[in-house]
């Protein structure tokens, strides 16, 4: 959803395609329009310093749920809420806000399932998925489980994108406030189901 409305309003540039980002720098440089390239590299900035705030809260421990993930999660609300506010009021810092929350979803995710799983992005999944074509066309298999979870992931992403869509074309930058909800009330999950003491 987030990736959608930025596509839709930050100017037209979304802020976890980081392949597109960094792209779009070394074409912003050549044509030499500075202040775009310099505008990019904040958000990748931004979105490493979302990441490196996910490895300070979480650590490295892959598969342990606990409170830091609650925490995490509370400090991604935050960051939408913070983007939506900021973009309401026309400024285009919230493009910053919005990459340090997707970098921050990403290395959580990442770090909870041992980097299997990537969630603001779908390049890796879609070639996973191309791998367990190329795997059953030689007889092999990486298990159905693990496709299904692909497939599911790219379902996921594809009805993200739709209800970015929908809400930006519905509500402009208010839109934000729907993912900021529901990764706050999953914080709040993350929080109840932790071991105590984790």
């Amino acid at each position: 959803m987030v990736n959608a409305i930025a596509l839709l309003g930050f100017n037209h540039q979304g802020v976890s395609h980081l392949s597109g980002i960094v792209t779009l720098v070394g074409i912003e440089a050549v044509q030499a329009n500075g202040a775009v390239a310099v505008h990019l590299v904040a958000m990748l900035a931004s979105f490493v310093v979302g990441a490196a705030a996910s490895g300070a809260i979480v650590g490295g421990q892959a598969l342990v749920l606990g409170r830091r993930y609650g925490v995490c999660l509370f400090v991604e609300a935050a960051l939408l809420l913070a983007a939506m506010f900021v973009l309401l009021r026309g400024s285009s810092a919230g493009d910053f806000l919005a990459a340090a929350a997707c970098g921050l979803q990403n290395a959580m995710t990442s770090t909870f399932t041992g980097s299997m799983l990537r969630t603001t992005h779908v390049t890796g999944v879609i070639t996973d998925l191309g791998v367990a074509l190329g795997l059953k066309a030689r007889g092999e298999s990486i298990g159905p489980r693990r496709v299904a979870l692909y497939l599911l992931l790219v379902a996921g992403f594809l009805g993200g994108g739709a209800a970015g869509a929908f809400g930006f074309t519905a509500w402009g930058y208010l839109a934000l406030a729907a993912p900021c909800a529901l990764v706050f009330l999953i914080g709040i999950g993350a929080l109840w189901l932790s071991p105590k003491g984790a």
